[in-house]
């Protein structure tokens, strides 16, 4: 029998540091106990995209981001049990070490928070290479520093030997942690990297689904998987419903804040994020509601549609953006810009998310009738939302390739790494937000785009530096922020209305 998601079992998979093997040990969790036929409900901490394409193709569910900066940590319950419903178990991954947040900001957005809101027991994967003893002092400090996050055992990496282990066994033992796992040096999974961390499932499918079973045979080899179920079953309960896109859009959105000016000053209100009524378990299927573009698949009247960019060069998109789309009304359709040469037959609105767009600059500058079919939408004035990868795609350049042209700005690599979460409010009405909305975001690229900001920008960033950066021009809104739509289910609601009137 299924579990409800206010009490399904759980586990946060944290880790002292990055690089200490959270990927390769929450993956290779949630690929073993899914392969013992159990339904696993994968989730990650933070506004990553990349681990969670892999969470999905270890349990074949989609995988969603817990991330209390972007959302408020109101929303972390409600999104969690809406992903895990009716599941056996979840896996949480964390983002790099458990205490750590957003900057400046406490315990915000740490995987540490996230373990109490969800009242989840933490697996602590430590890399015991280069030490002994000193493992347990490690842990101990890990599991003293906040009595209120509960460190229930450790998993450890990169062990050399048996001698090695018993060491490491024979210290913790004196700290009164249970060791659920040990994974050795010699056996780690290949999973490549480049600019912005591992390369994403959708370009390399065949190759990542070895490294998932690899993962699975590694952790199930090396883990006390029965233990660790046990333990995922000691979570607390939450007293939190599911959240629901439907209900999500019908709530209303609160007033906008006074307007920056072009300058770079903002406003400096305190942040209220909405807070979401009580509700009803979700009933949207796990796997999002996008469905594939067929060249000649039929309109659908009443609903807009609104085509969504996907295919390897644009692997950045959360979920929920597309279940609010449909909440909202809009057929949500999915094309690959790589691949097909015109958007899906009636598209009324035009969503372009994060990627790896220069990894296939030649590919995309190569598809000149797709370019021109976004060119000729976006000069229509139908809503055109683009974040990132999304705006160097609609620049006229990128990297000294032909873009779709539709904002006059170039685009390039650079070596300079733009990486951190973003306060900011909208300078321009548009075709997401009524100018004065507040919301937050995060950036996380290598390129750079010149100028950086149109004569409507989309925002006023008021942190960590005050700037304005973005376009608002007819329809479109393309920015570098990522933003999670569920913090703000309006800007959803306002795209498919925009569709339908433009």
């Amino acid at each position: 029998m299924k579990s409800s998601s206010s009490s399904v079992p759980r586990l946060v998979v944290a880790a002292p540091s990055s690089g200490s093997g959270k990927t390769t040990v929450a993956t290779g969790l949630m690929a073993a106990f899914t392969a013992r036929g159990l339904a696993v409900s994968p989730h990650k901490v933070g506004p990553d995209y990349i681990d969670p394409g892999y969470h999905a193709l270890a349990t074949g569910r989609v995988g969603r981001n817990l991330d209390a900066y972007l959302c408020g940590p109101e929303l972390v319950g409600p999104l969690f049990a809406h992903g895990a419903r009716g599941c056996d178990l979840a896996v949480v991954e964390g983002v790099m070490g458990l205490y750590d947040g957003a900057a400046g900001e406490g315990e915000l957005a740490s995987t540490a928070q996230v373990a109490k809101l969800l009242r989840a027991p933490v697996v602590l994967v430590v890399d015991a290479s280069s030490q002994s003893r000193s493992v347990a002092a490690l842990v101990h400090g890990f599991v003293s520093w906040d009595p209120e996050v509960r460190v229930g055992g450790v998993i450890l990496n990169k062990v050399g030997s048996d001698r090695h282990e018993a060491l490491v066994r024979e210290a913790l033992d004196s700290v009164g942690v249970p060791v659920f796992g040990v994974l050795r040096r010699m056996a780690q999974v290949d999973t490549p990297s480049r600019h912005l961390g591992l390369v994403p499932v959708a370009e390399r499918r065949s190759a990542a689904v070895e490294a998932v079973d690899a993962m699975a045979a590694l952790v199930g080899a090396g883990c006390d998987l029965e233990g660790l179920l046990a333990l995922a079953r000691s979570a607390g309960g939450l007293s939190c419903a599911g959240w629901d896109a439907a209900e999500a859009v019908g709530v209303s959105p609160p007033p906008p804040l006074p307007v920056p000016d072009l300058g770079g000053s903002a406003p400096e209100p305190p942040y209220r994020p909405e807070r979401p009524r009580p509700q009803t378990p979700d009933r949207l299927e796990g796997a999002g509601l996008a469905r594939p573009h067929t060249p000649s698949g039929p309109k659908v009247s009443d609903r807009p549609i609104v085509a969504l960019a996907g295919g390897p060069a644009f692997t950045f998109s959360y979920a929920e953006h597309a279940e609010l789309l449909s909440a909202a009304g809009a057929d949500v359709v999915t094309f690959d810009p790589l691949r097909d040469e015109g958007l899906p037959d009636g598209t009324g609105g035009l969503v372009v998310g994060g990627g790896f767009p220069e990894v296939y600059a030649a590919e995309l500058s190569a598809n000149e009738p797709l370019r021109k079919a976004v060119a000729e939408l976006a000069l229509a004035g139908a809503p055109v939302a683009a974040e990132c990868a999304g705006l160097l795609y609609l620049c006229r350049e990128l990297d000294g390739q032909p873009m779709c042209g539709v904002i006059d700005a170039a685009a390039r690599m650079t070596r300079r790494l733009s990486l951190g979460y973003r306060d900011a409010v909208a300078v321009s009405d548009s075709s997401l937000a009524a100018a004065g909305t507040r919301m937050r975001g995060h950036e996380f690229h290598r390129t750079v785009v010149e100028p950086g900001a149109g004569a409507a920008p989309a925002w006023g960033v008021r942190a960590p530096e005050k700037r304005v950066e973005g376009f608002v021009q007819h329809g479109v809104h393309a920015s570098y922020l990522h933003t999670h739509w569920a913090s703000s289910p309006g800007v959803a609601h306002r795209f498919v209305e925009r569709c339908r009137t433009s």
